[in-house]
């Protein structure tokens, strides 16, 4: 048992990840995730593949949350989230299931979280890394940028998907969103809310481009995301802004 296994096991944190379609890694994501923390939820997101197979295969350990339609990486991770609250659990990690994210650094995860608790923590990506696809970097870039016009903070990767999610700190959050967008909505509304953001350096692992299995959208999911920033920037000026003031004053006092 490793020392991260118990920081987990007492900080009460469990690692979720949302999968779909990724026959080809699922199994290994979990295992090695497994030498790190006792507690990993899958969420199948109406995978089409042998996902359900392998999960099966995976054993009684894992908790699965299964149904049949594509829904989406937000709403996969708002089920995971409940059902975690509903475990007693006061921390979710996620991390993706295509392998690109390295287990490796969950001991990294557990000496933030252990040093600077009721945080987010976002783990931060290289953006010079072997094989990552140039529309990432644009994309990433971008919203950087409206992430910091909607909250007048810096992040160095508002679109990475391995985090440390404080469910308490956060409270009751009904998101607007189902997608991949949610992660950039939950970012925003904690940044209003005044839960503290934190950026640490990771690992990423990104096969060839023949190798590569991504389920991004360019035009509808850059759309929505578009969408999202334009009501982001609205509802900042009558809530975003006046709250991060408010609670700035305050916290003077």
């Amino acid at each position: 048992m490793t020392n991260t296994t118990n920081v987990f096991r007492d900080l009460k944190l469990c690692v979720v990840i949302p999968t779909y379609n990724n026959e080809k890694t699922l199994a290994d994501v979990v295992e090695n995730v497994q030498k790190f923390c006792p507690t990993v939820m899958v969420v199948n997101d109406g995978s089409t593949d042998s996902t359900p197979l392998i999960l099966n295969q995976l054993g009684e350990d894992v908790i699965k949350i299964q149904y049949k339609e594509n829904r989406g990486k937000g709403y996969a991770m708002k089920l995971a989230f409940r059902q975690a609250l509903a475990f007693g659990y006061d921390y979710v990690l996620t991390m993706d299931a295509d392998g690109q994210h390295r287990a490796t650094d969950l001991e990294k995860f557990a000496d933030f979280i252990r040093k600077s608790p009721d945080t987010l923590i976002i783990g931060s990506r290289g953006m010079a890394v072997d094989n990552m696809p140039k529309k990432n970097t644009f994309a990433n870039r971008f919203s950087n940028f409206w992430f910091y016009v909607q909250t007048f903070r810096h992040l160095p990767d508002t679109q990475s998907g391995f985090r440390v999610y404080p469910l308490q700190k956060m409270g009751e959050m009904r998101w607007m969103t189902t997608r991949y967008e949610t992660e950039l909505e939950i970012l925003v509304r904690c940044a209003w809310k005044g839960v503290k953001l934190l950026p640490i350096p990771i690992d990423v692992y990104y096969p060839p481009k023949e190798e590569r299995v991504s389920h991004f959208r360019p035009r509808a999911d850059f759309f929505r995301i578009s969408l999202l920033n334009t009501v982001f920037c609205l509802m900042a000026l009558v809530y975003g802004y006046p709250s991060m003031l408010i609670r700035k004053i305050f916290k003077k006092r």
